[in-house]
């Protein structure tokens, strides 16, 4: 059943999450971490259901398995060097939080409008397998089921708008978790990120008809009319 497995998956994400925050921590007692994991916890799983009911497909996509004899070696490595850098981060936020403190801390104020951006960047995601039902966790060959050009929505400003969400998630969690340097140290995941685009517009180039056609048309990969 999709939903189950949906939600099975949502909650294995959660605990890994809290265990790569939490046992560097060193300490249960990190409010922050915890309001995040429950609140995080809560949404996954809504989300997991309104995806089931209005955009199954797009959820089977993110549900199949992180590897594939067709993905392409190039995005093998890509995605391997993002899931070390996201782990790091993600490692980092803790330390900094108990033990380096190298910037000041958010103010409460900045620290709520971190778990607003956090928020919003997750609707981006969501928005994102909305819209695009051959949103993989990885790239590869899905002519088995009839994979087209996604150009409307998001995909109509940003060629990666679910990227485009993550930084926004990270960047907002980094300062609801009160890490200044850590939503700073975003910016050291973007050329990871790049790395990764670079892997899948390059097999999208070769086997997805249109897709050359539109990089030409929307220019920019993750900030409308920026970049």
């Amino acid at each position: 059943m999709l939903v189950l497995r949906g939600l099975i998956g949502s909650a294995v994400q959660v605990a890994l999450i809290g265990a790569v925050l939490l046992l560097p921590a060193g300490t249960w007692d990190w409010p922050r971490a915890i309001q995040f994991l429950m609140g995080y916890g809560l949404v996954v799983g809504i989300a997991v259901v309104v995806l089931a009911r209005i955009a199954p497909e797009g959820l089977e996509a993110r549900l199949a398995a992180p590897a594939s004899a067709s993905q392409p070696l190039g995005d093998r490595i890509a995605s391997a060097l993002l899931f070390a850098a996201l782990f790091a981060w993600l490692v980092f936020v803790p330390i900094d939080v108990f033990r380096l403190e190298l910037l000041a801390p958010p103010s409460l104020a900045i620290s709520i409008v971190g778990a607003v951006v956090c928020l919003a960047g997750f609707m981006v995601i969501l928005m994102t397998i909305y819209q695009n039902s051959f949103a993989a966790p990885i790239v590869k060959d899905q002519s088995e089921r009839g994979q087209t050009l996604v150009d409307t929505g998001l995909y109509s400003r940003v060629r990666h708008p679910m990227y485009t969400g993550m930084l926004l998630w990270l960047a907002g969690l980094g300062l609801w978790l009160e890490s200044t340097t850590a939503a700073i140290g975003v910016l050291a995941l973007v050329p990871f990120f790049l790395g990764r685009i670079h892997a899948e517009e390059r097999f999208l180039r070769d086997t997805l008809e249109g897709y050359g056609d539109y990089t030409n048309r929307v220019r920019h990969r993750l900030i409308p009319f920026v970049w």
